[in-house]
């Protein structure tokens, strides 16, 4: 993975930093699950060449139908790389299985970051506290973040709705009934694999680009899908 290997105040959360000066430009992708076809269309529709970095928000496996095509798109082009999500952390921890992949693969996805950053930019795969540093978040905080209520789950406030300061966060994990974008938090998961759009945003010019899936892969209650909208900063 191109950029240089740092950590988020420990050893268990490993981040790389990369030249943004490098590329021509930079797209961060939503969760795939699985989804190699509509990951394929979206690359089509990007048109990347060798010099554009695509970096995806996580979760490129599990719920669709292809893991495995996902695994090897990603390992086959020096120009895509990822952060590590929730799906992947299950399968290192062997909480889950997928025989489509390998030990070998297993292992790609172990070296994967939590983070990866750039400028005032970063990309995590769930979220960070906005009321605390980001070095003093655990593993899981990066991985699963969403609610900051007590209860967690999905009530309000989300931290991404409530984030007011720098870095600006790009994530995914929660599903969004359209993509979320602020000066500090930039939303990308819309849900491919629940019959949603696979988006991604193009830092150059601050669009949202998408394709639309095949189809459903597996359905989702409206109650796990959130409309996002601006809310109030948490002190």
């Amino acid at each position: 993975m191109p950029g240089t290997r740092t950590s988020l105040g420990t050893t268990e959360n490993p981040a790389v930093r990369i030249d943004a000066e490098a590329w021509n430009d930079i797209y961060v992708v939503g969760d795939v699950h699985g989804c190699r076809e509509t990951f394929s269309d979206l690359l089509n529709l990007i048109a990347p060449t060798e010099d554009d970095l695509i970096i995806l928000v996580g979760d490129l496996v599990r719920k669709g139908p292809d893991s495995k095509g996902v695994v090897d798109l990603v390992r086959s082009r020096e120009n895509v790389v990822s952060v590590r999500g929730n799906n992947e952390q299950k399968l290192i921890d062997g909480r889950k299985r997928l025989p489509s992949l390998s030990s070998d693969d297993v292992s790609f996805l172990e070296s994967l970051p939590l983070a990866i950053s750039w400028g005032d930019s970063l990309v995590v795969h769930g979220g960070v506290d906005p009321r605390k540093p980001i070095a003093e978040h655990a593993r899981a905080e990066l991985l699963t973040l969403r609610s900051l209520a007590p209860e967690g789950g999905y009530e309000r406030p989300y931290w991404f709705e409530t984030r007011r300061k720098s870095p600006r966060v790009f994530f995914g994990h929660t599903v969004l009934s359209e993509p979320f974008e602020t000066d500090w938090a930039v939303g990308l998961d819309t849900g491919c694999v629940y019959g949603g759009r696979l988006t991604a945003y193009r830092c150059s010019t601050g669009e949202f680009v998408g394709v639309d899936p095949v189809t459903t892969h597996v359905d989702r209650s409206s109650d796990a899908i959130v409309d996002p909208k601006l809310g109030e900063p948490v002190p």
